[in-house]
């Protein structure tokens, strides 16, 4: 896979993303595919790939959008800018509008992504939703300990 190419695979995986084409989106993935969601955890294969697609991100999330600006890529690794937009369909937060500045990373093996992690400061989506200081700090720690545990980042805090 070249640097077009790549392009051309973010432009099909934000397509079915924004669409809420959870069939689209997970064939992007390998067959074991892992999107690892800073909100919804890790799901892992295309057919949990395209539930969490259909059922978590587009039951929480209308008028979705979601696009990648700035692309490169080395031949197995691949990042990407993105920015996306929603209206929450969280009853609590119901019709707020949220834009969210993400960093994304894609491990392809094959022309497909193997792995999908992202980094996002959750907490400016959180503000904009108007959840209450307490639990963004709740989720924040959450967050926090999940990054900790990851078994790259205990490889580097032992280094």
């Amino acid at each position: 896979m070249n640097q077009a190419e790549f392009a051309n695979l973010l432009a099909r995986f934000c397509d079915a993303a924004s669409r809420g084409d959870g069939k689209a989106f997970a064939a992007c993935f390998t067959e074991d595919g892992v999107y690892h969601d800073y909100i919804y955890g890790p799901h892992t294969g295309r057919a949990a790939i395209a539930d969490m697609l259909e059922n978590l991100f587009h039951r929480d999330a209308a008028d979705y959008d979601w696009r990648m600006f700035d692309p490169v890529f080395d031949g197995k690794t691949g990042y990407a800018w993105s920015l996306s937009k929603f209206k929450s369909t969280i009853p609590e937060f119901k019709g707020k509008d949220v834009v969210i500045d993400g960093m994304s990373r894609f491990v392809v093996r094959d022309g497909l992504i193997e792995e999908y992690r992202e980094s996002v400061n959750g907490g400016v989506a959180m503000a904009q939703l108007g959840v209450a200081a307490p639990r963004i700090e709740k989720v924040l720690k959450r967050w926090a300990g999940w990054l900790r545990e990851r078994p790259e980042v205990q490889k580097y805090l032992k280094s």
